[in-house]
């Protein structure tokens, strides 16, 4: 919550809140949150993991709140899900106060080692390609400064700022990471979920074996899955 500066006397909103780990993260800071998804199951998850938080079933591109109302706005790894992000970075400036702080997270492209991109070159390769990802931008668009910096400060930030985070996923058994996409991501899950099985036996075939040829043939594994986290203030 370091980004937004989320702490007692805050008002935050967390747009895309899905099960609600960043909204449970204001509350525990001391801020007095607000989660909104449009997804209403998450919806109904997010309000059983922290029910202190008020939960608003909503669009995030058109945001049901009056002007100038927040002090910040957060987007966990939510950004790269809805159609049109520009609307969404507009929205945040909207609610939010001058001088009110944004941030949201992306997962890292594959200029540093992922395995986030390591497992979107298996389906590439052994996926079926009749199966494609909903509408929305390019899974790291939003960790590219050449796209943020002019999508903030169009939208009316400035003070931007971004920062790799090195997440790992820690596992025993390769096959481990297919089922945890699968289970635990949106646009991966949808992908993965939508392979005919032979497709997908052959992709978890080939992410055991790049896991094992990569990072170690023997586990415990810790694998890579950085993010980018992009800050700025609302001019």
């Amino acid at each position: 919550m370091r980004q937004v500066g989320a702490g007692p006397g805050t008002l935050a909103l967390d747009l895309c809140c899905g099960p609600g780990v960043v909204t449970a993260g204001l509350h525990s800071a001391g801020a007095e949150a607000i989660g909104l998804d449009f997804s209403p199951a998450m919806f109904q998850l997010a309000r059983r993991n922290v029910p202190e938080a008020e939960f608003i079933e909503s669009d995030a591109m058109h945001l049901p709140f009056e002007d100038v109302r927040f002090d910040a706005v957060t987007i966990g790894f939510g950004i790269l899900h809805v159609p049109d992000p520009i609307s969404v970075l507009a929205e945040a400036h909207r609610v939010l106060r001058l001088g009110g702080r944004l941030s949201f997270s992306v997962w890292h492209g594959p200029t540093i080692p992922t395995v986030f991109g390591d497992l979107f070159q298996v389906i590439g390769r052994h996926g079926d390609p009749s199966v494609q990802l909903p509408p929305g931008p390019g899974l790291h668009d939003y960790a590219d400064p050449e796209i943020v910096v002019p999508a903030l400060t169009n939208t009316g930030f400035s003070d931007i700022s971004q920062t790799v985070v090195q997440n790992v996923v820690e596992t025993n058994n390769a096959d481990d990471i297919v089922t945890l996409f699968m289970e635990g991501t949106v646009r991966g899950g949808i992908l993965l979920r939508s392979q005919p099985p032979d497709a997908l036996a052959d992709i978890r075939a080939a992410m055991i074996k790049l896991i094992k040829s990569t990072y170690g043939s023997n586990g415990p594994w810790r694998l890579p899955m950085p993010s980018v986290v992009s800050a700025a203030t609302a001019a």
